[in-house]
């Protein structure tokens, strides 16, 4: 008898129609039955925002004729499409849950604010193993062949071994042929930060309005980051947990007697 496929959940942030969540999708189908619940319209930068005080509607979609999983297309952030595959549309816990390919880096400090990832750490947060994918390359026509192999060889490893309670990953991939990438690293996320500013305006009818620009400043000279890696050619993966807490401040804060 052959072995059972693996179910794998796939979604992501700039909506299901977008080419990236295509190419993973055919990179999935080579692995298990794939279900995919994304969202209806771009979501990029939504972080781990849920959708509380709206409704939500999550319709089945057939964008060809030749596919034989099911879409579904919802009007939520990428949180509340893991939410609503894993309660009301699955008909089991999926073995895997991936995120993406996203259109343009989520590496370093861009993982606070990236919806392909938090869709993969909701994921992760239901006890699910999770990987978020992204392409560092922010245009509509962005060239996803030569990141598939190295995509399906990822995703191969976490369906044998697992990931730990907790942990899922962010993987980065460079803009370049198959032949330039180098490789798979291992990393930490890198220290880095926006600067931010406000470019502001004003309308034809008197109102100002704003666009946020800023300047990606990496303070972080360590060749172990993901900002290394991907400057030298290589596939960043950092394993990311949702356990927020400054364990080493612990003590430190001990020390403060609050209760004085």
């Amino acid at each position: 008898m052959s072995p059972k496929k693996p179910l794998i959940l796939v979604t992501n942030d700039d909506g299901i129609t977008a080419p990236g969540i295509r190419a993973l999708i055919e990179v999935m189908k080579e692995l298990g039955e794939v279900i995919v619940v994304a969202p209806d319209s771009p979501q990029s930068g939504m972080g781990h925002a849920i959708t509380l005080n709206d409704t939500l509607f999550c319709d089945e979609l057939k964008l060809t004729e030749t596919d034989k999983h099911k879409e579904y297309s919802c009007s939520g952030t990428p949180a509340d499409c893991v939410k609503i595959a894993t309660q009301e549309i699955l008909h089991r816990k999926p073995d895997l849950c991936v995120s993406g390919i996203n259109h343009g880096s989520n590496s370093s400090i861009n993982v606070i604010y990236s919806g392909t990832m938090s869709a993969a750490v909701e994921a992760g947060i239901e006890g699910i193993p999770a990987i978020g994918f992204s392409l560092n390359d922010y245009s509509l026509h962005a060239d996803f062949e030569p990141s598939k192999a190295y995509i399906k060889s990822i995703t191969q490893h976490v369906i044998k071994n697992g990931l730990p309670k907790g942990v899922v990953l962010n993987v980065n991939i460079p803009k370049l042929t198959e032949a330039e990438i180098k490789g798979v690293k291992i990393c930490r996320q890198a220290k880095a930060r926006w600067e931010e500013e406000f470019d502001k305006r004003t309308s034809p009818q008197g109102r100002d309005y704003y666009w946020l620009t800023g300047e990606f400043i990496n303070e972080d000279h360590g060749e172990d980051t993901d900002e290394w890696a991907l400057a030298h050619n290589y596939i960043s993966v950092v394993p990311i947990q949702f356990d927020l807490t400054a364990h080493h401040f612990i003590q430190d804060l001990n020390s403060w007697d609050l209760n004085d």
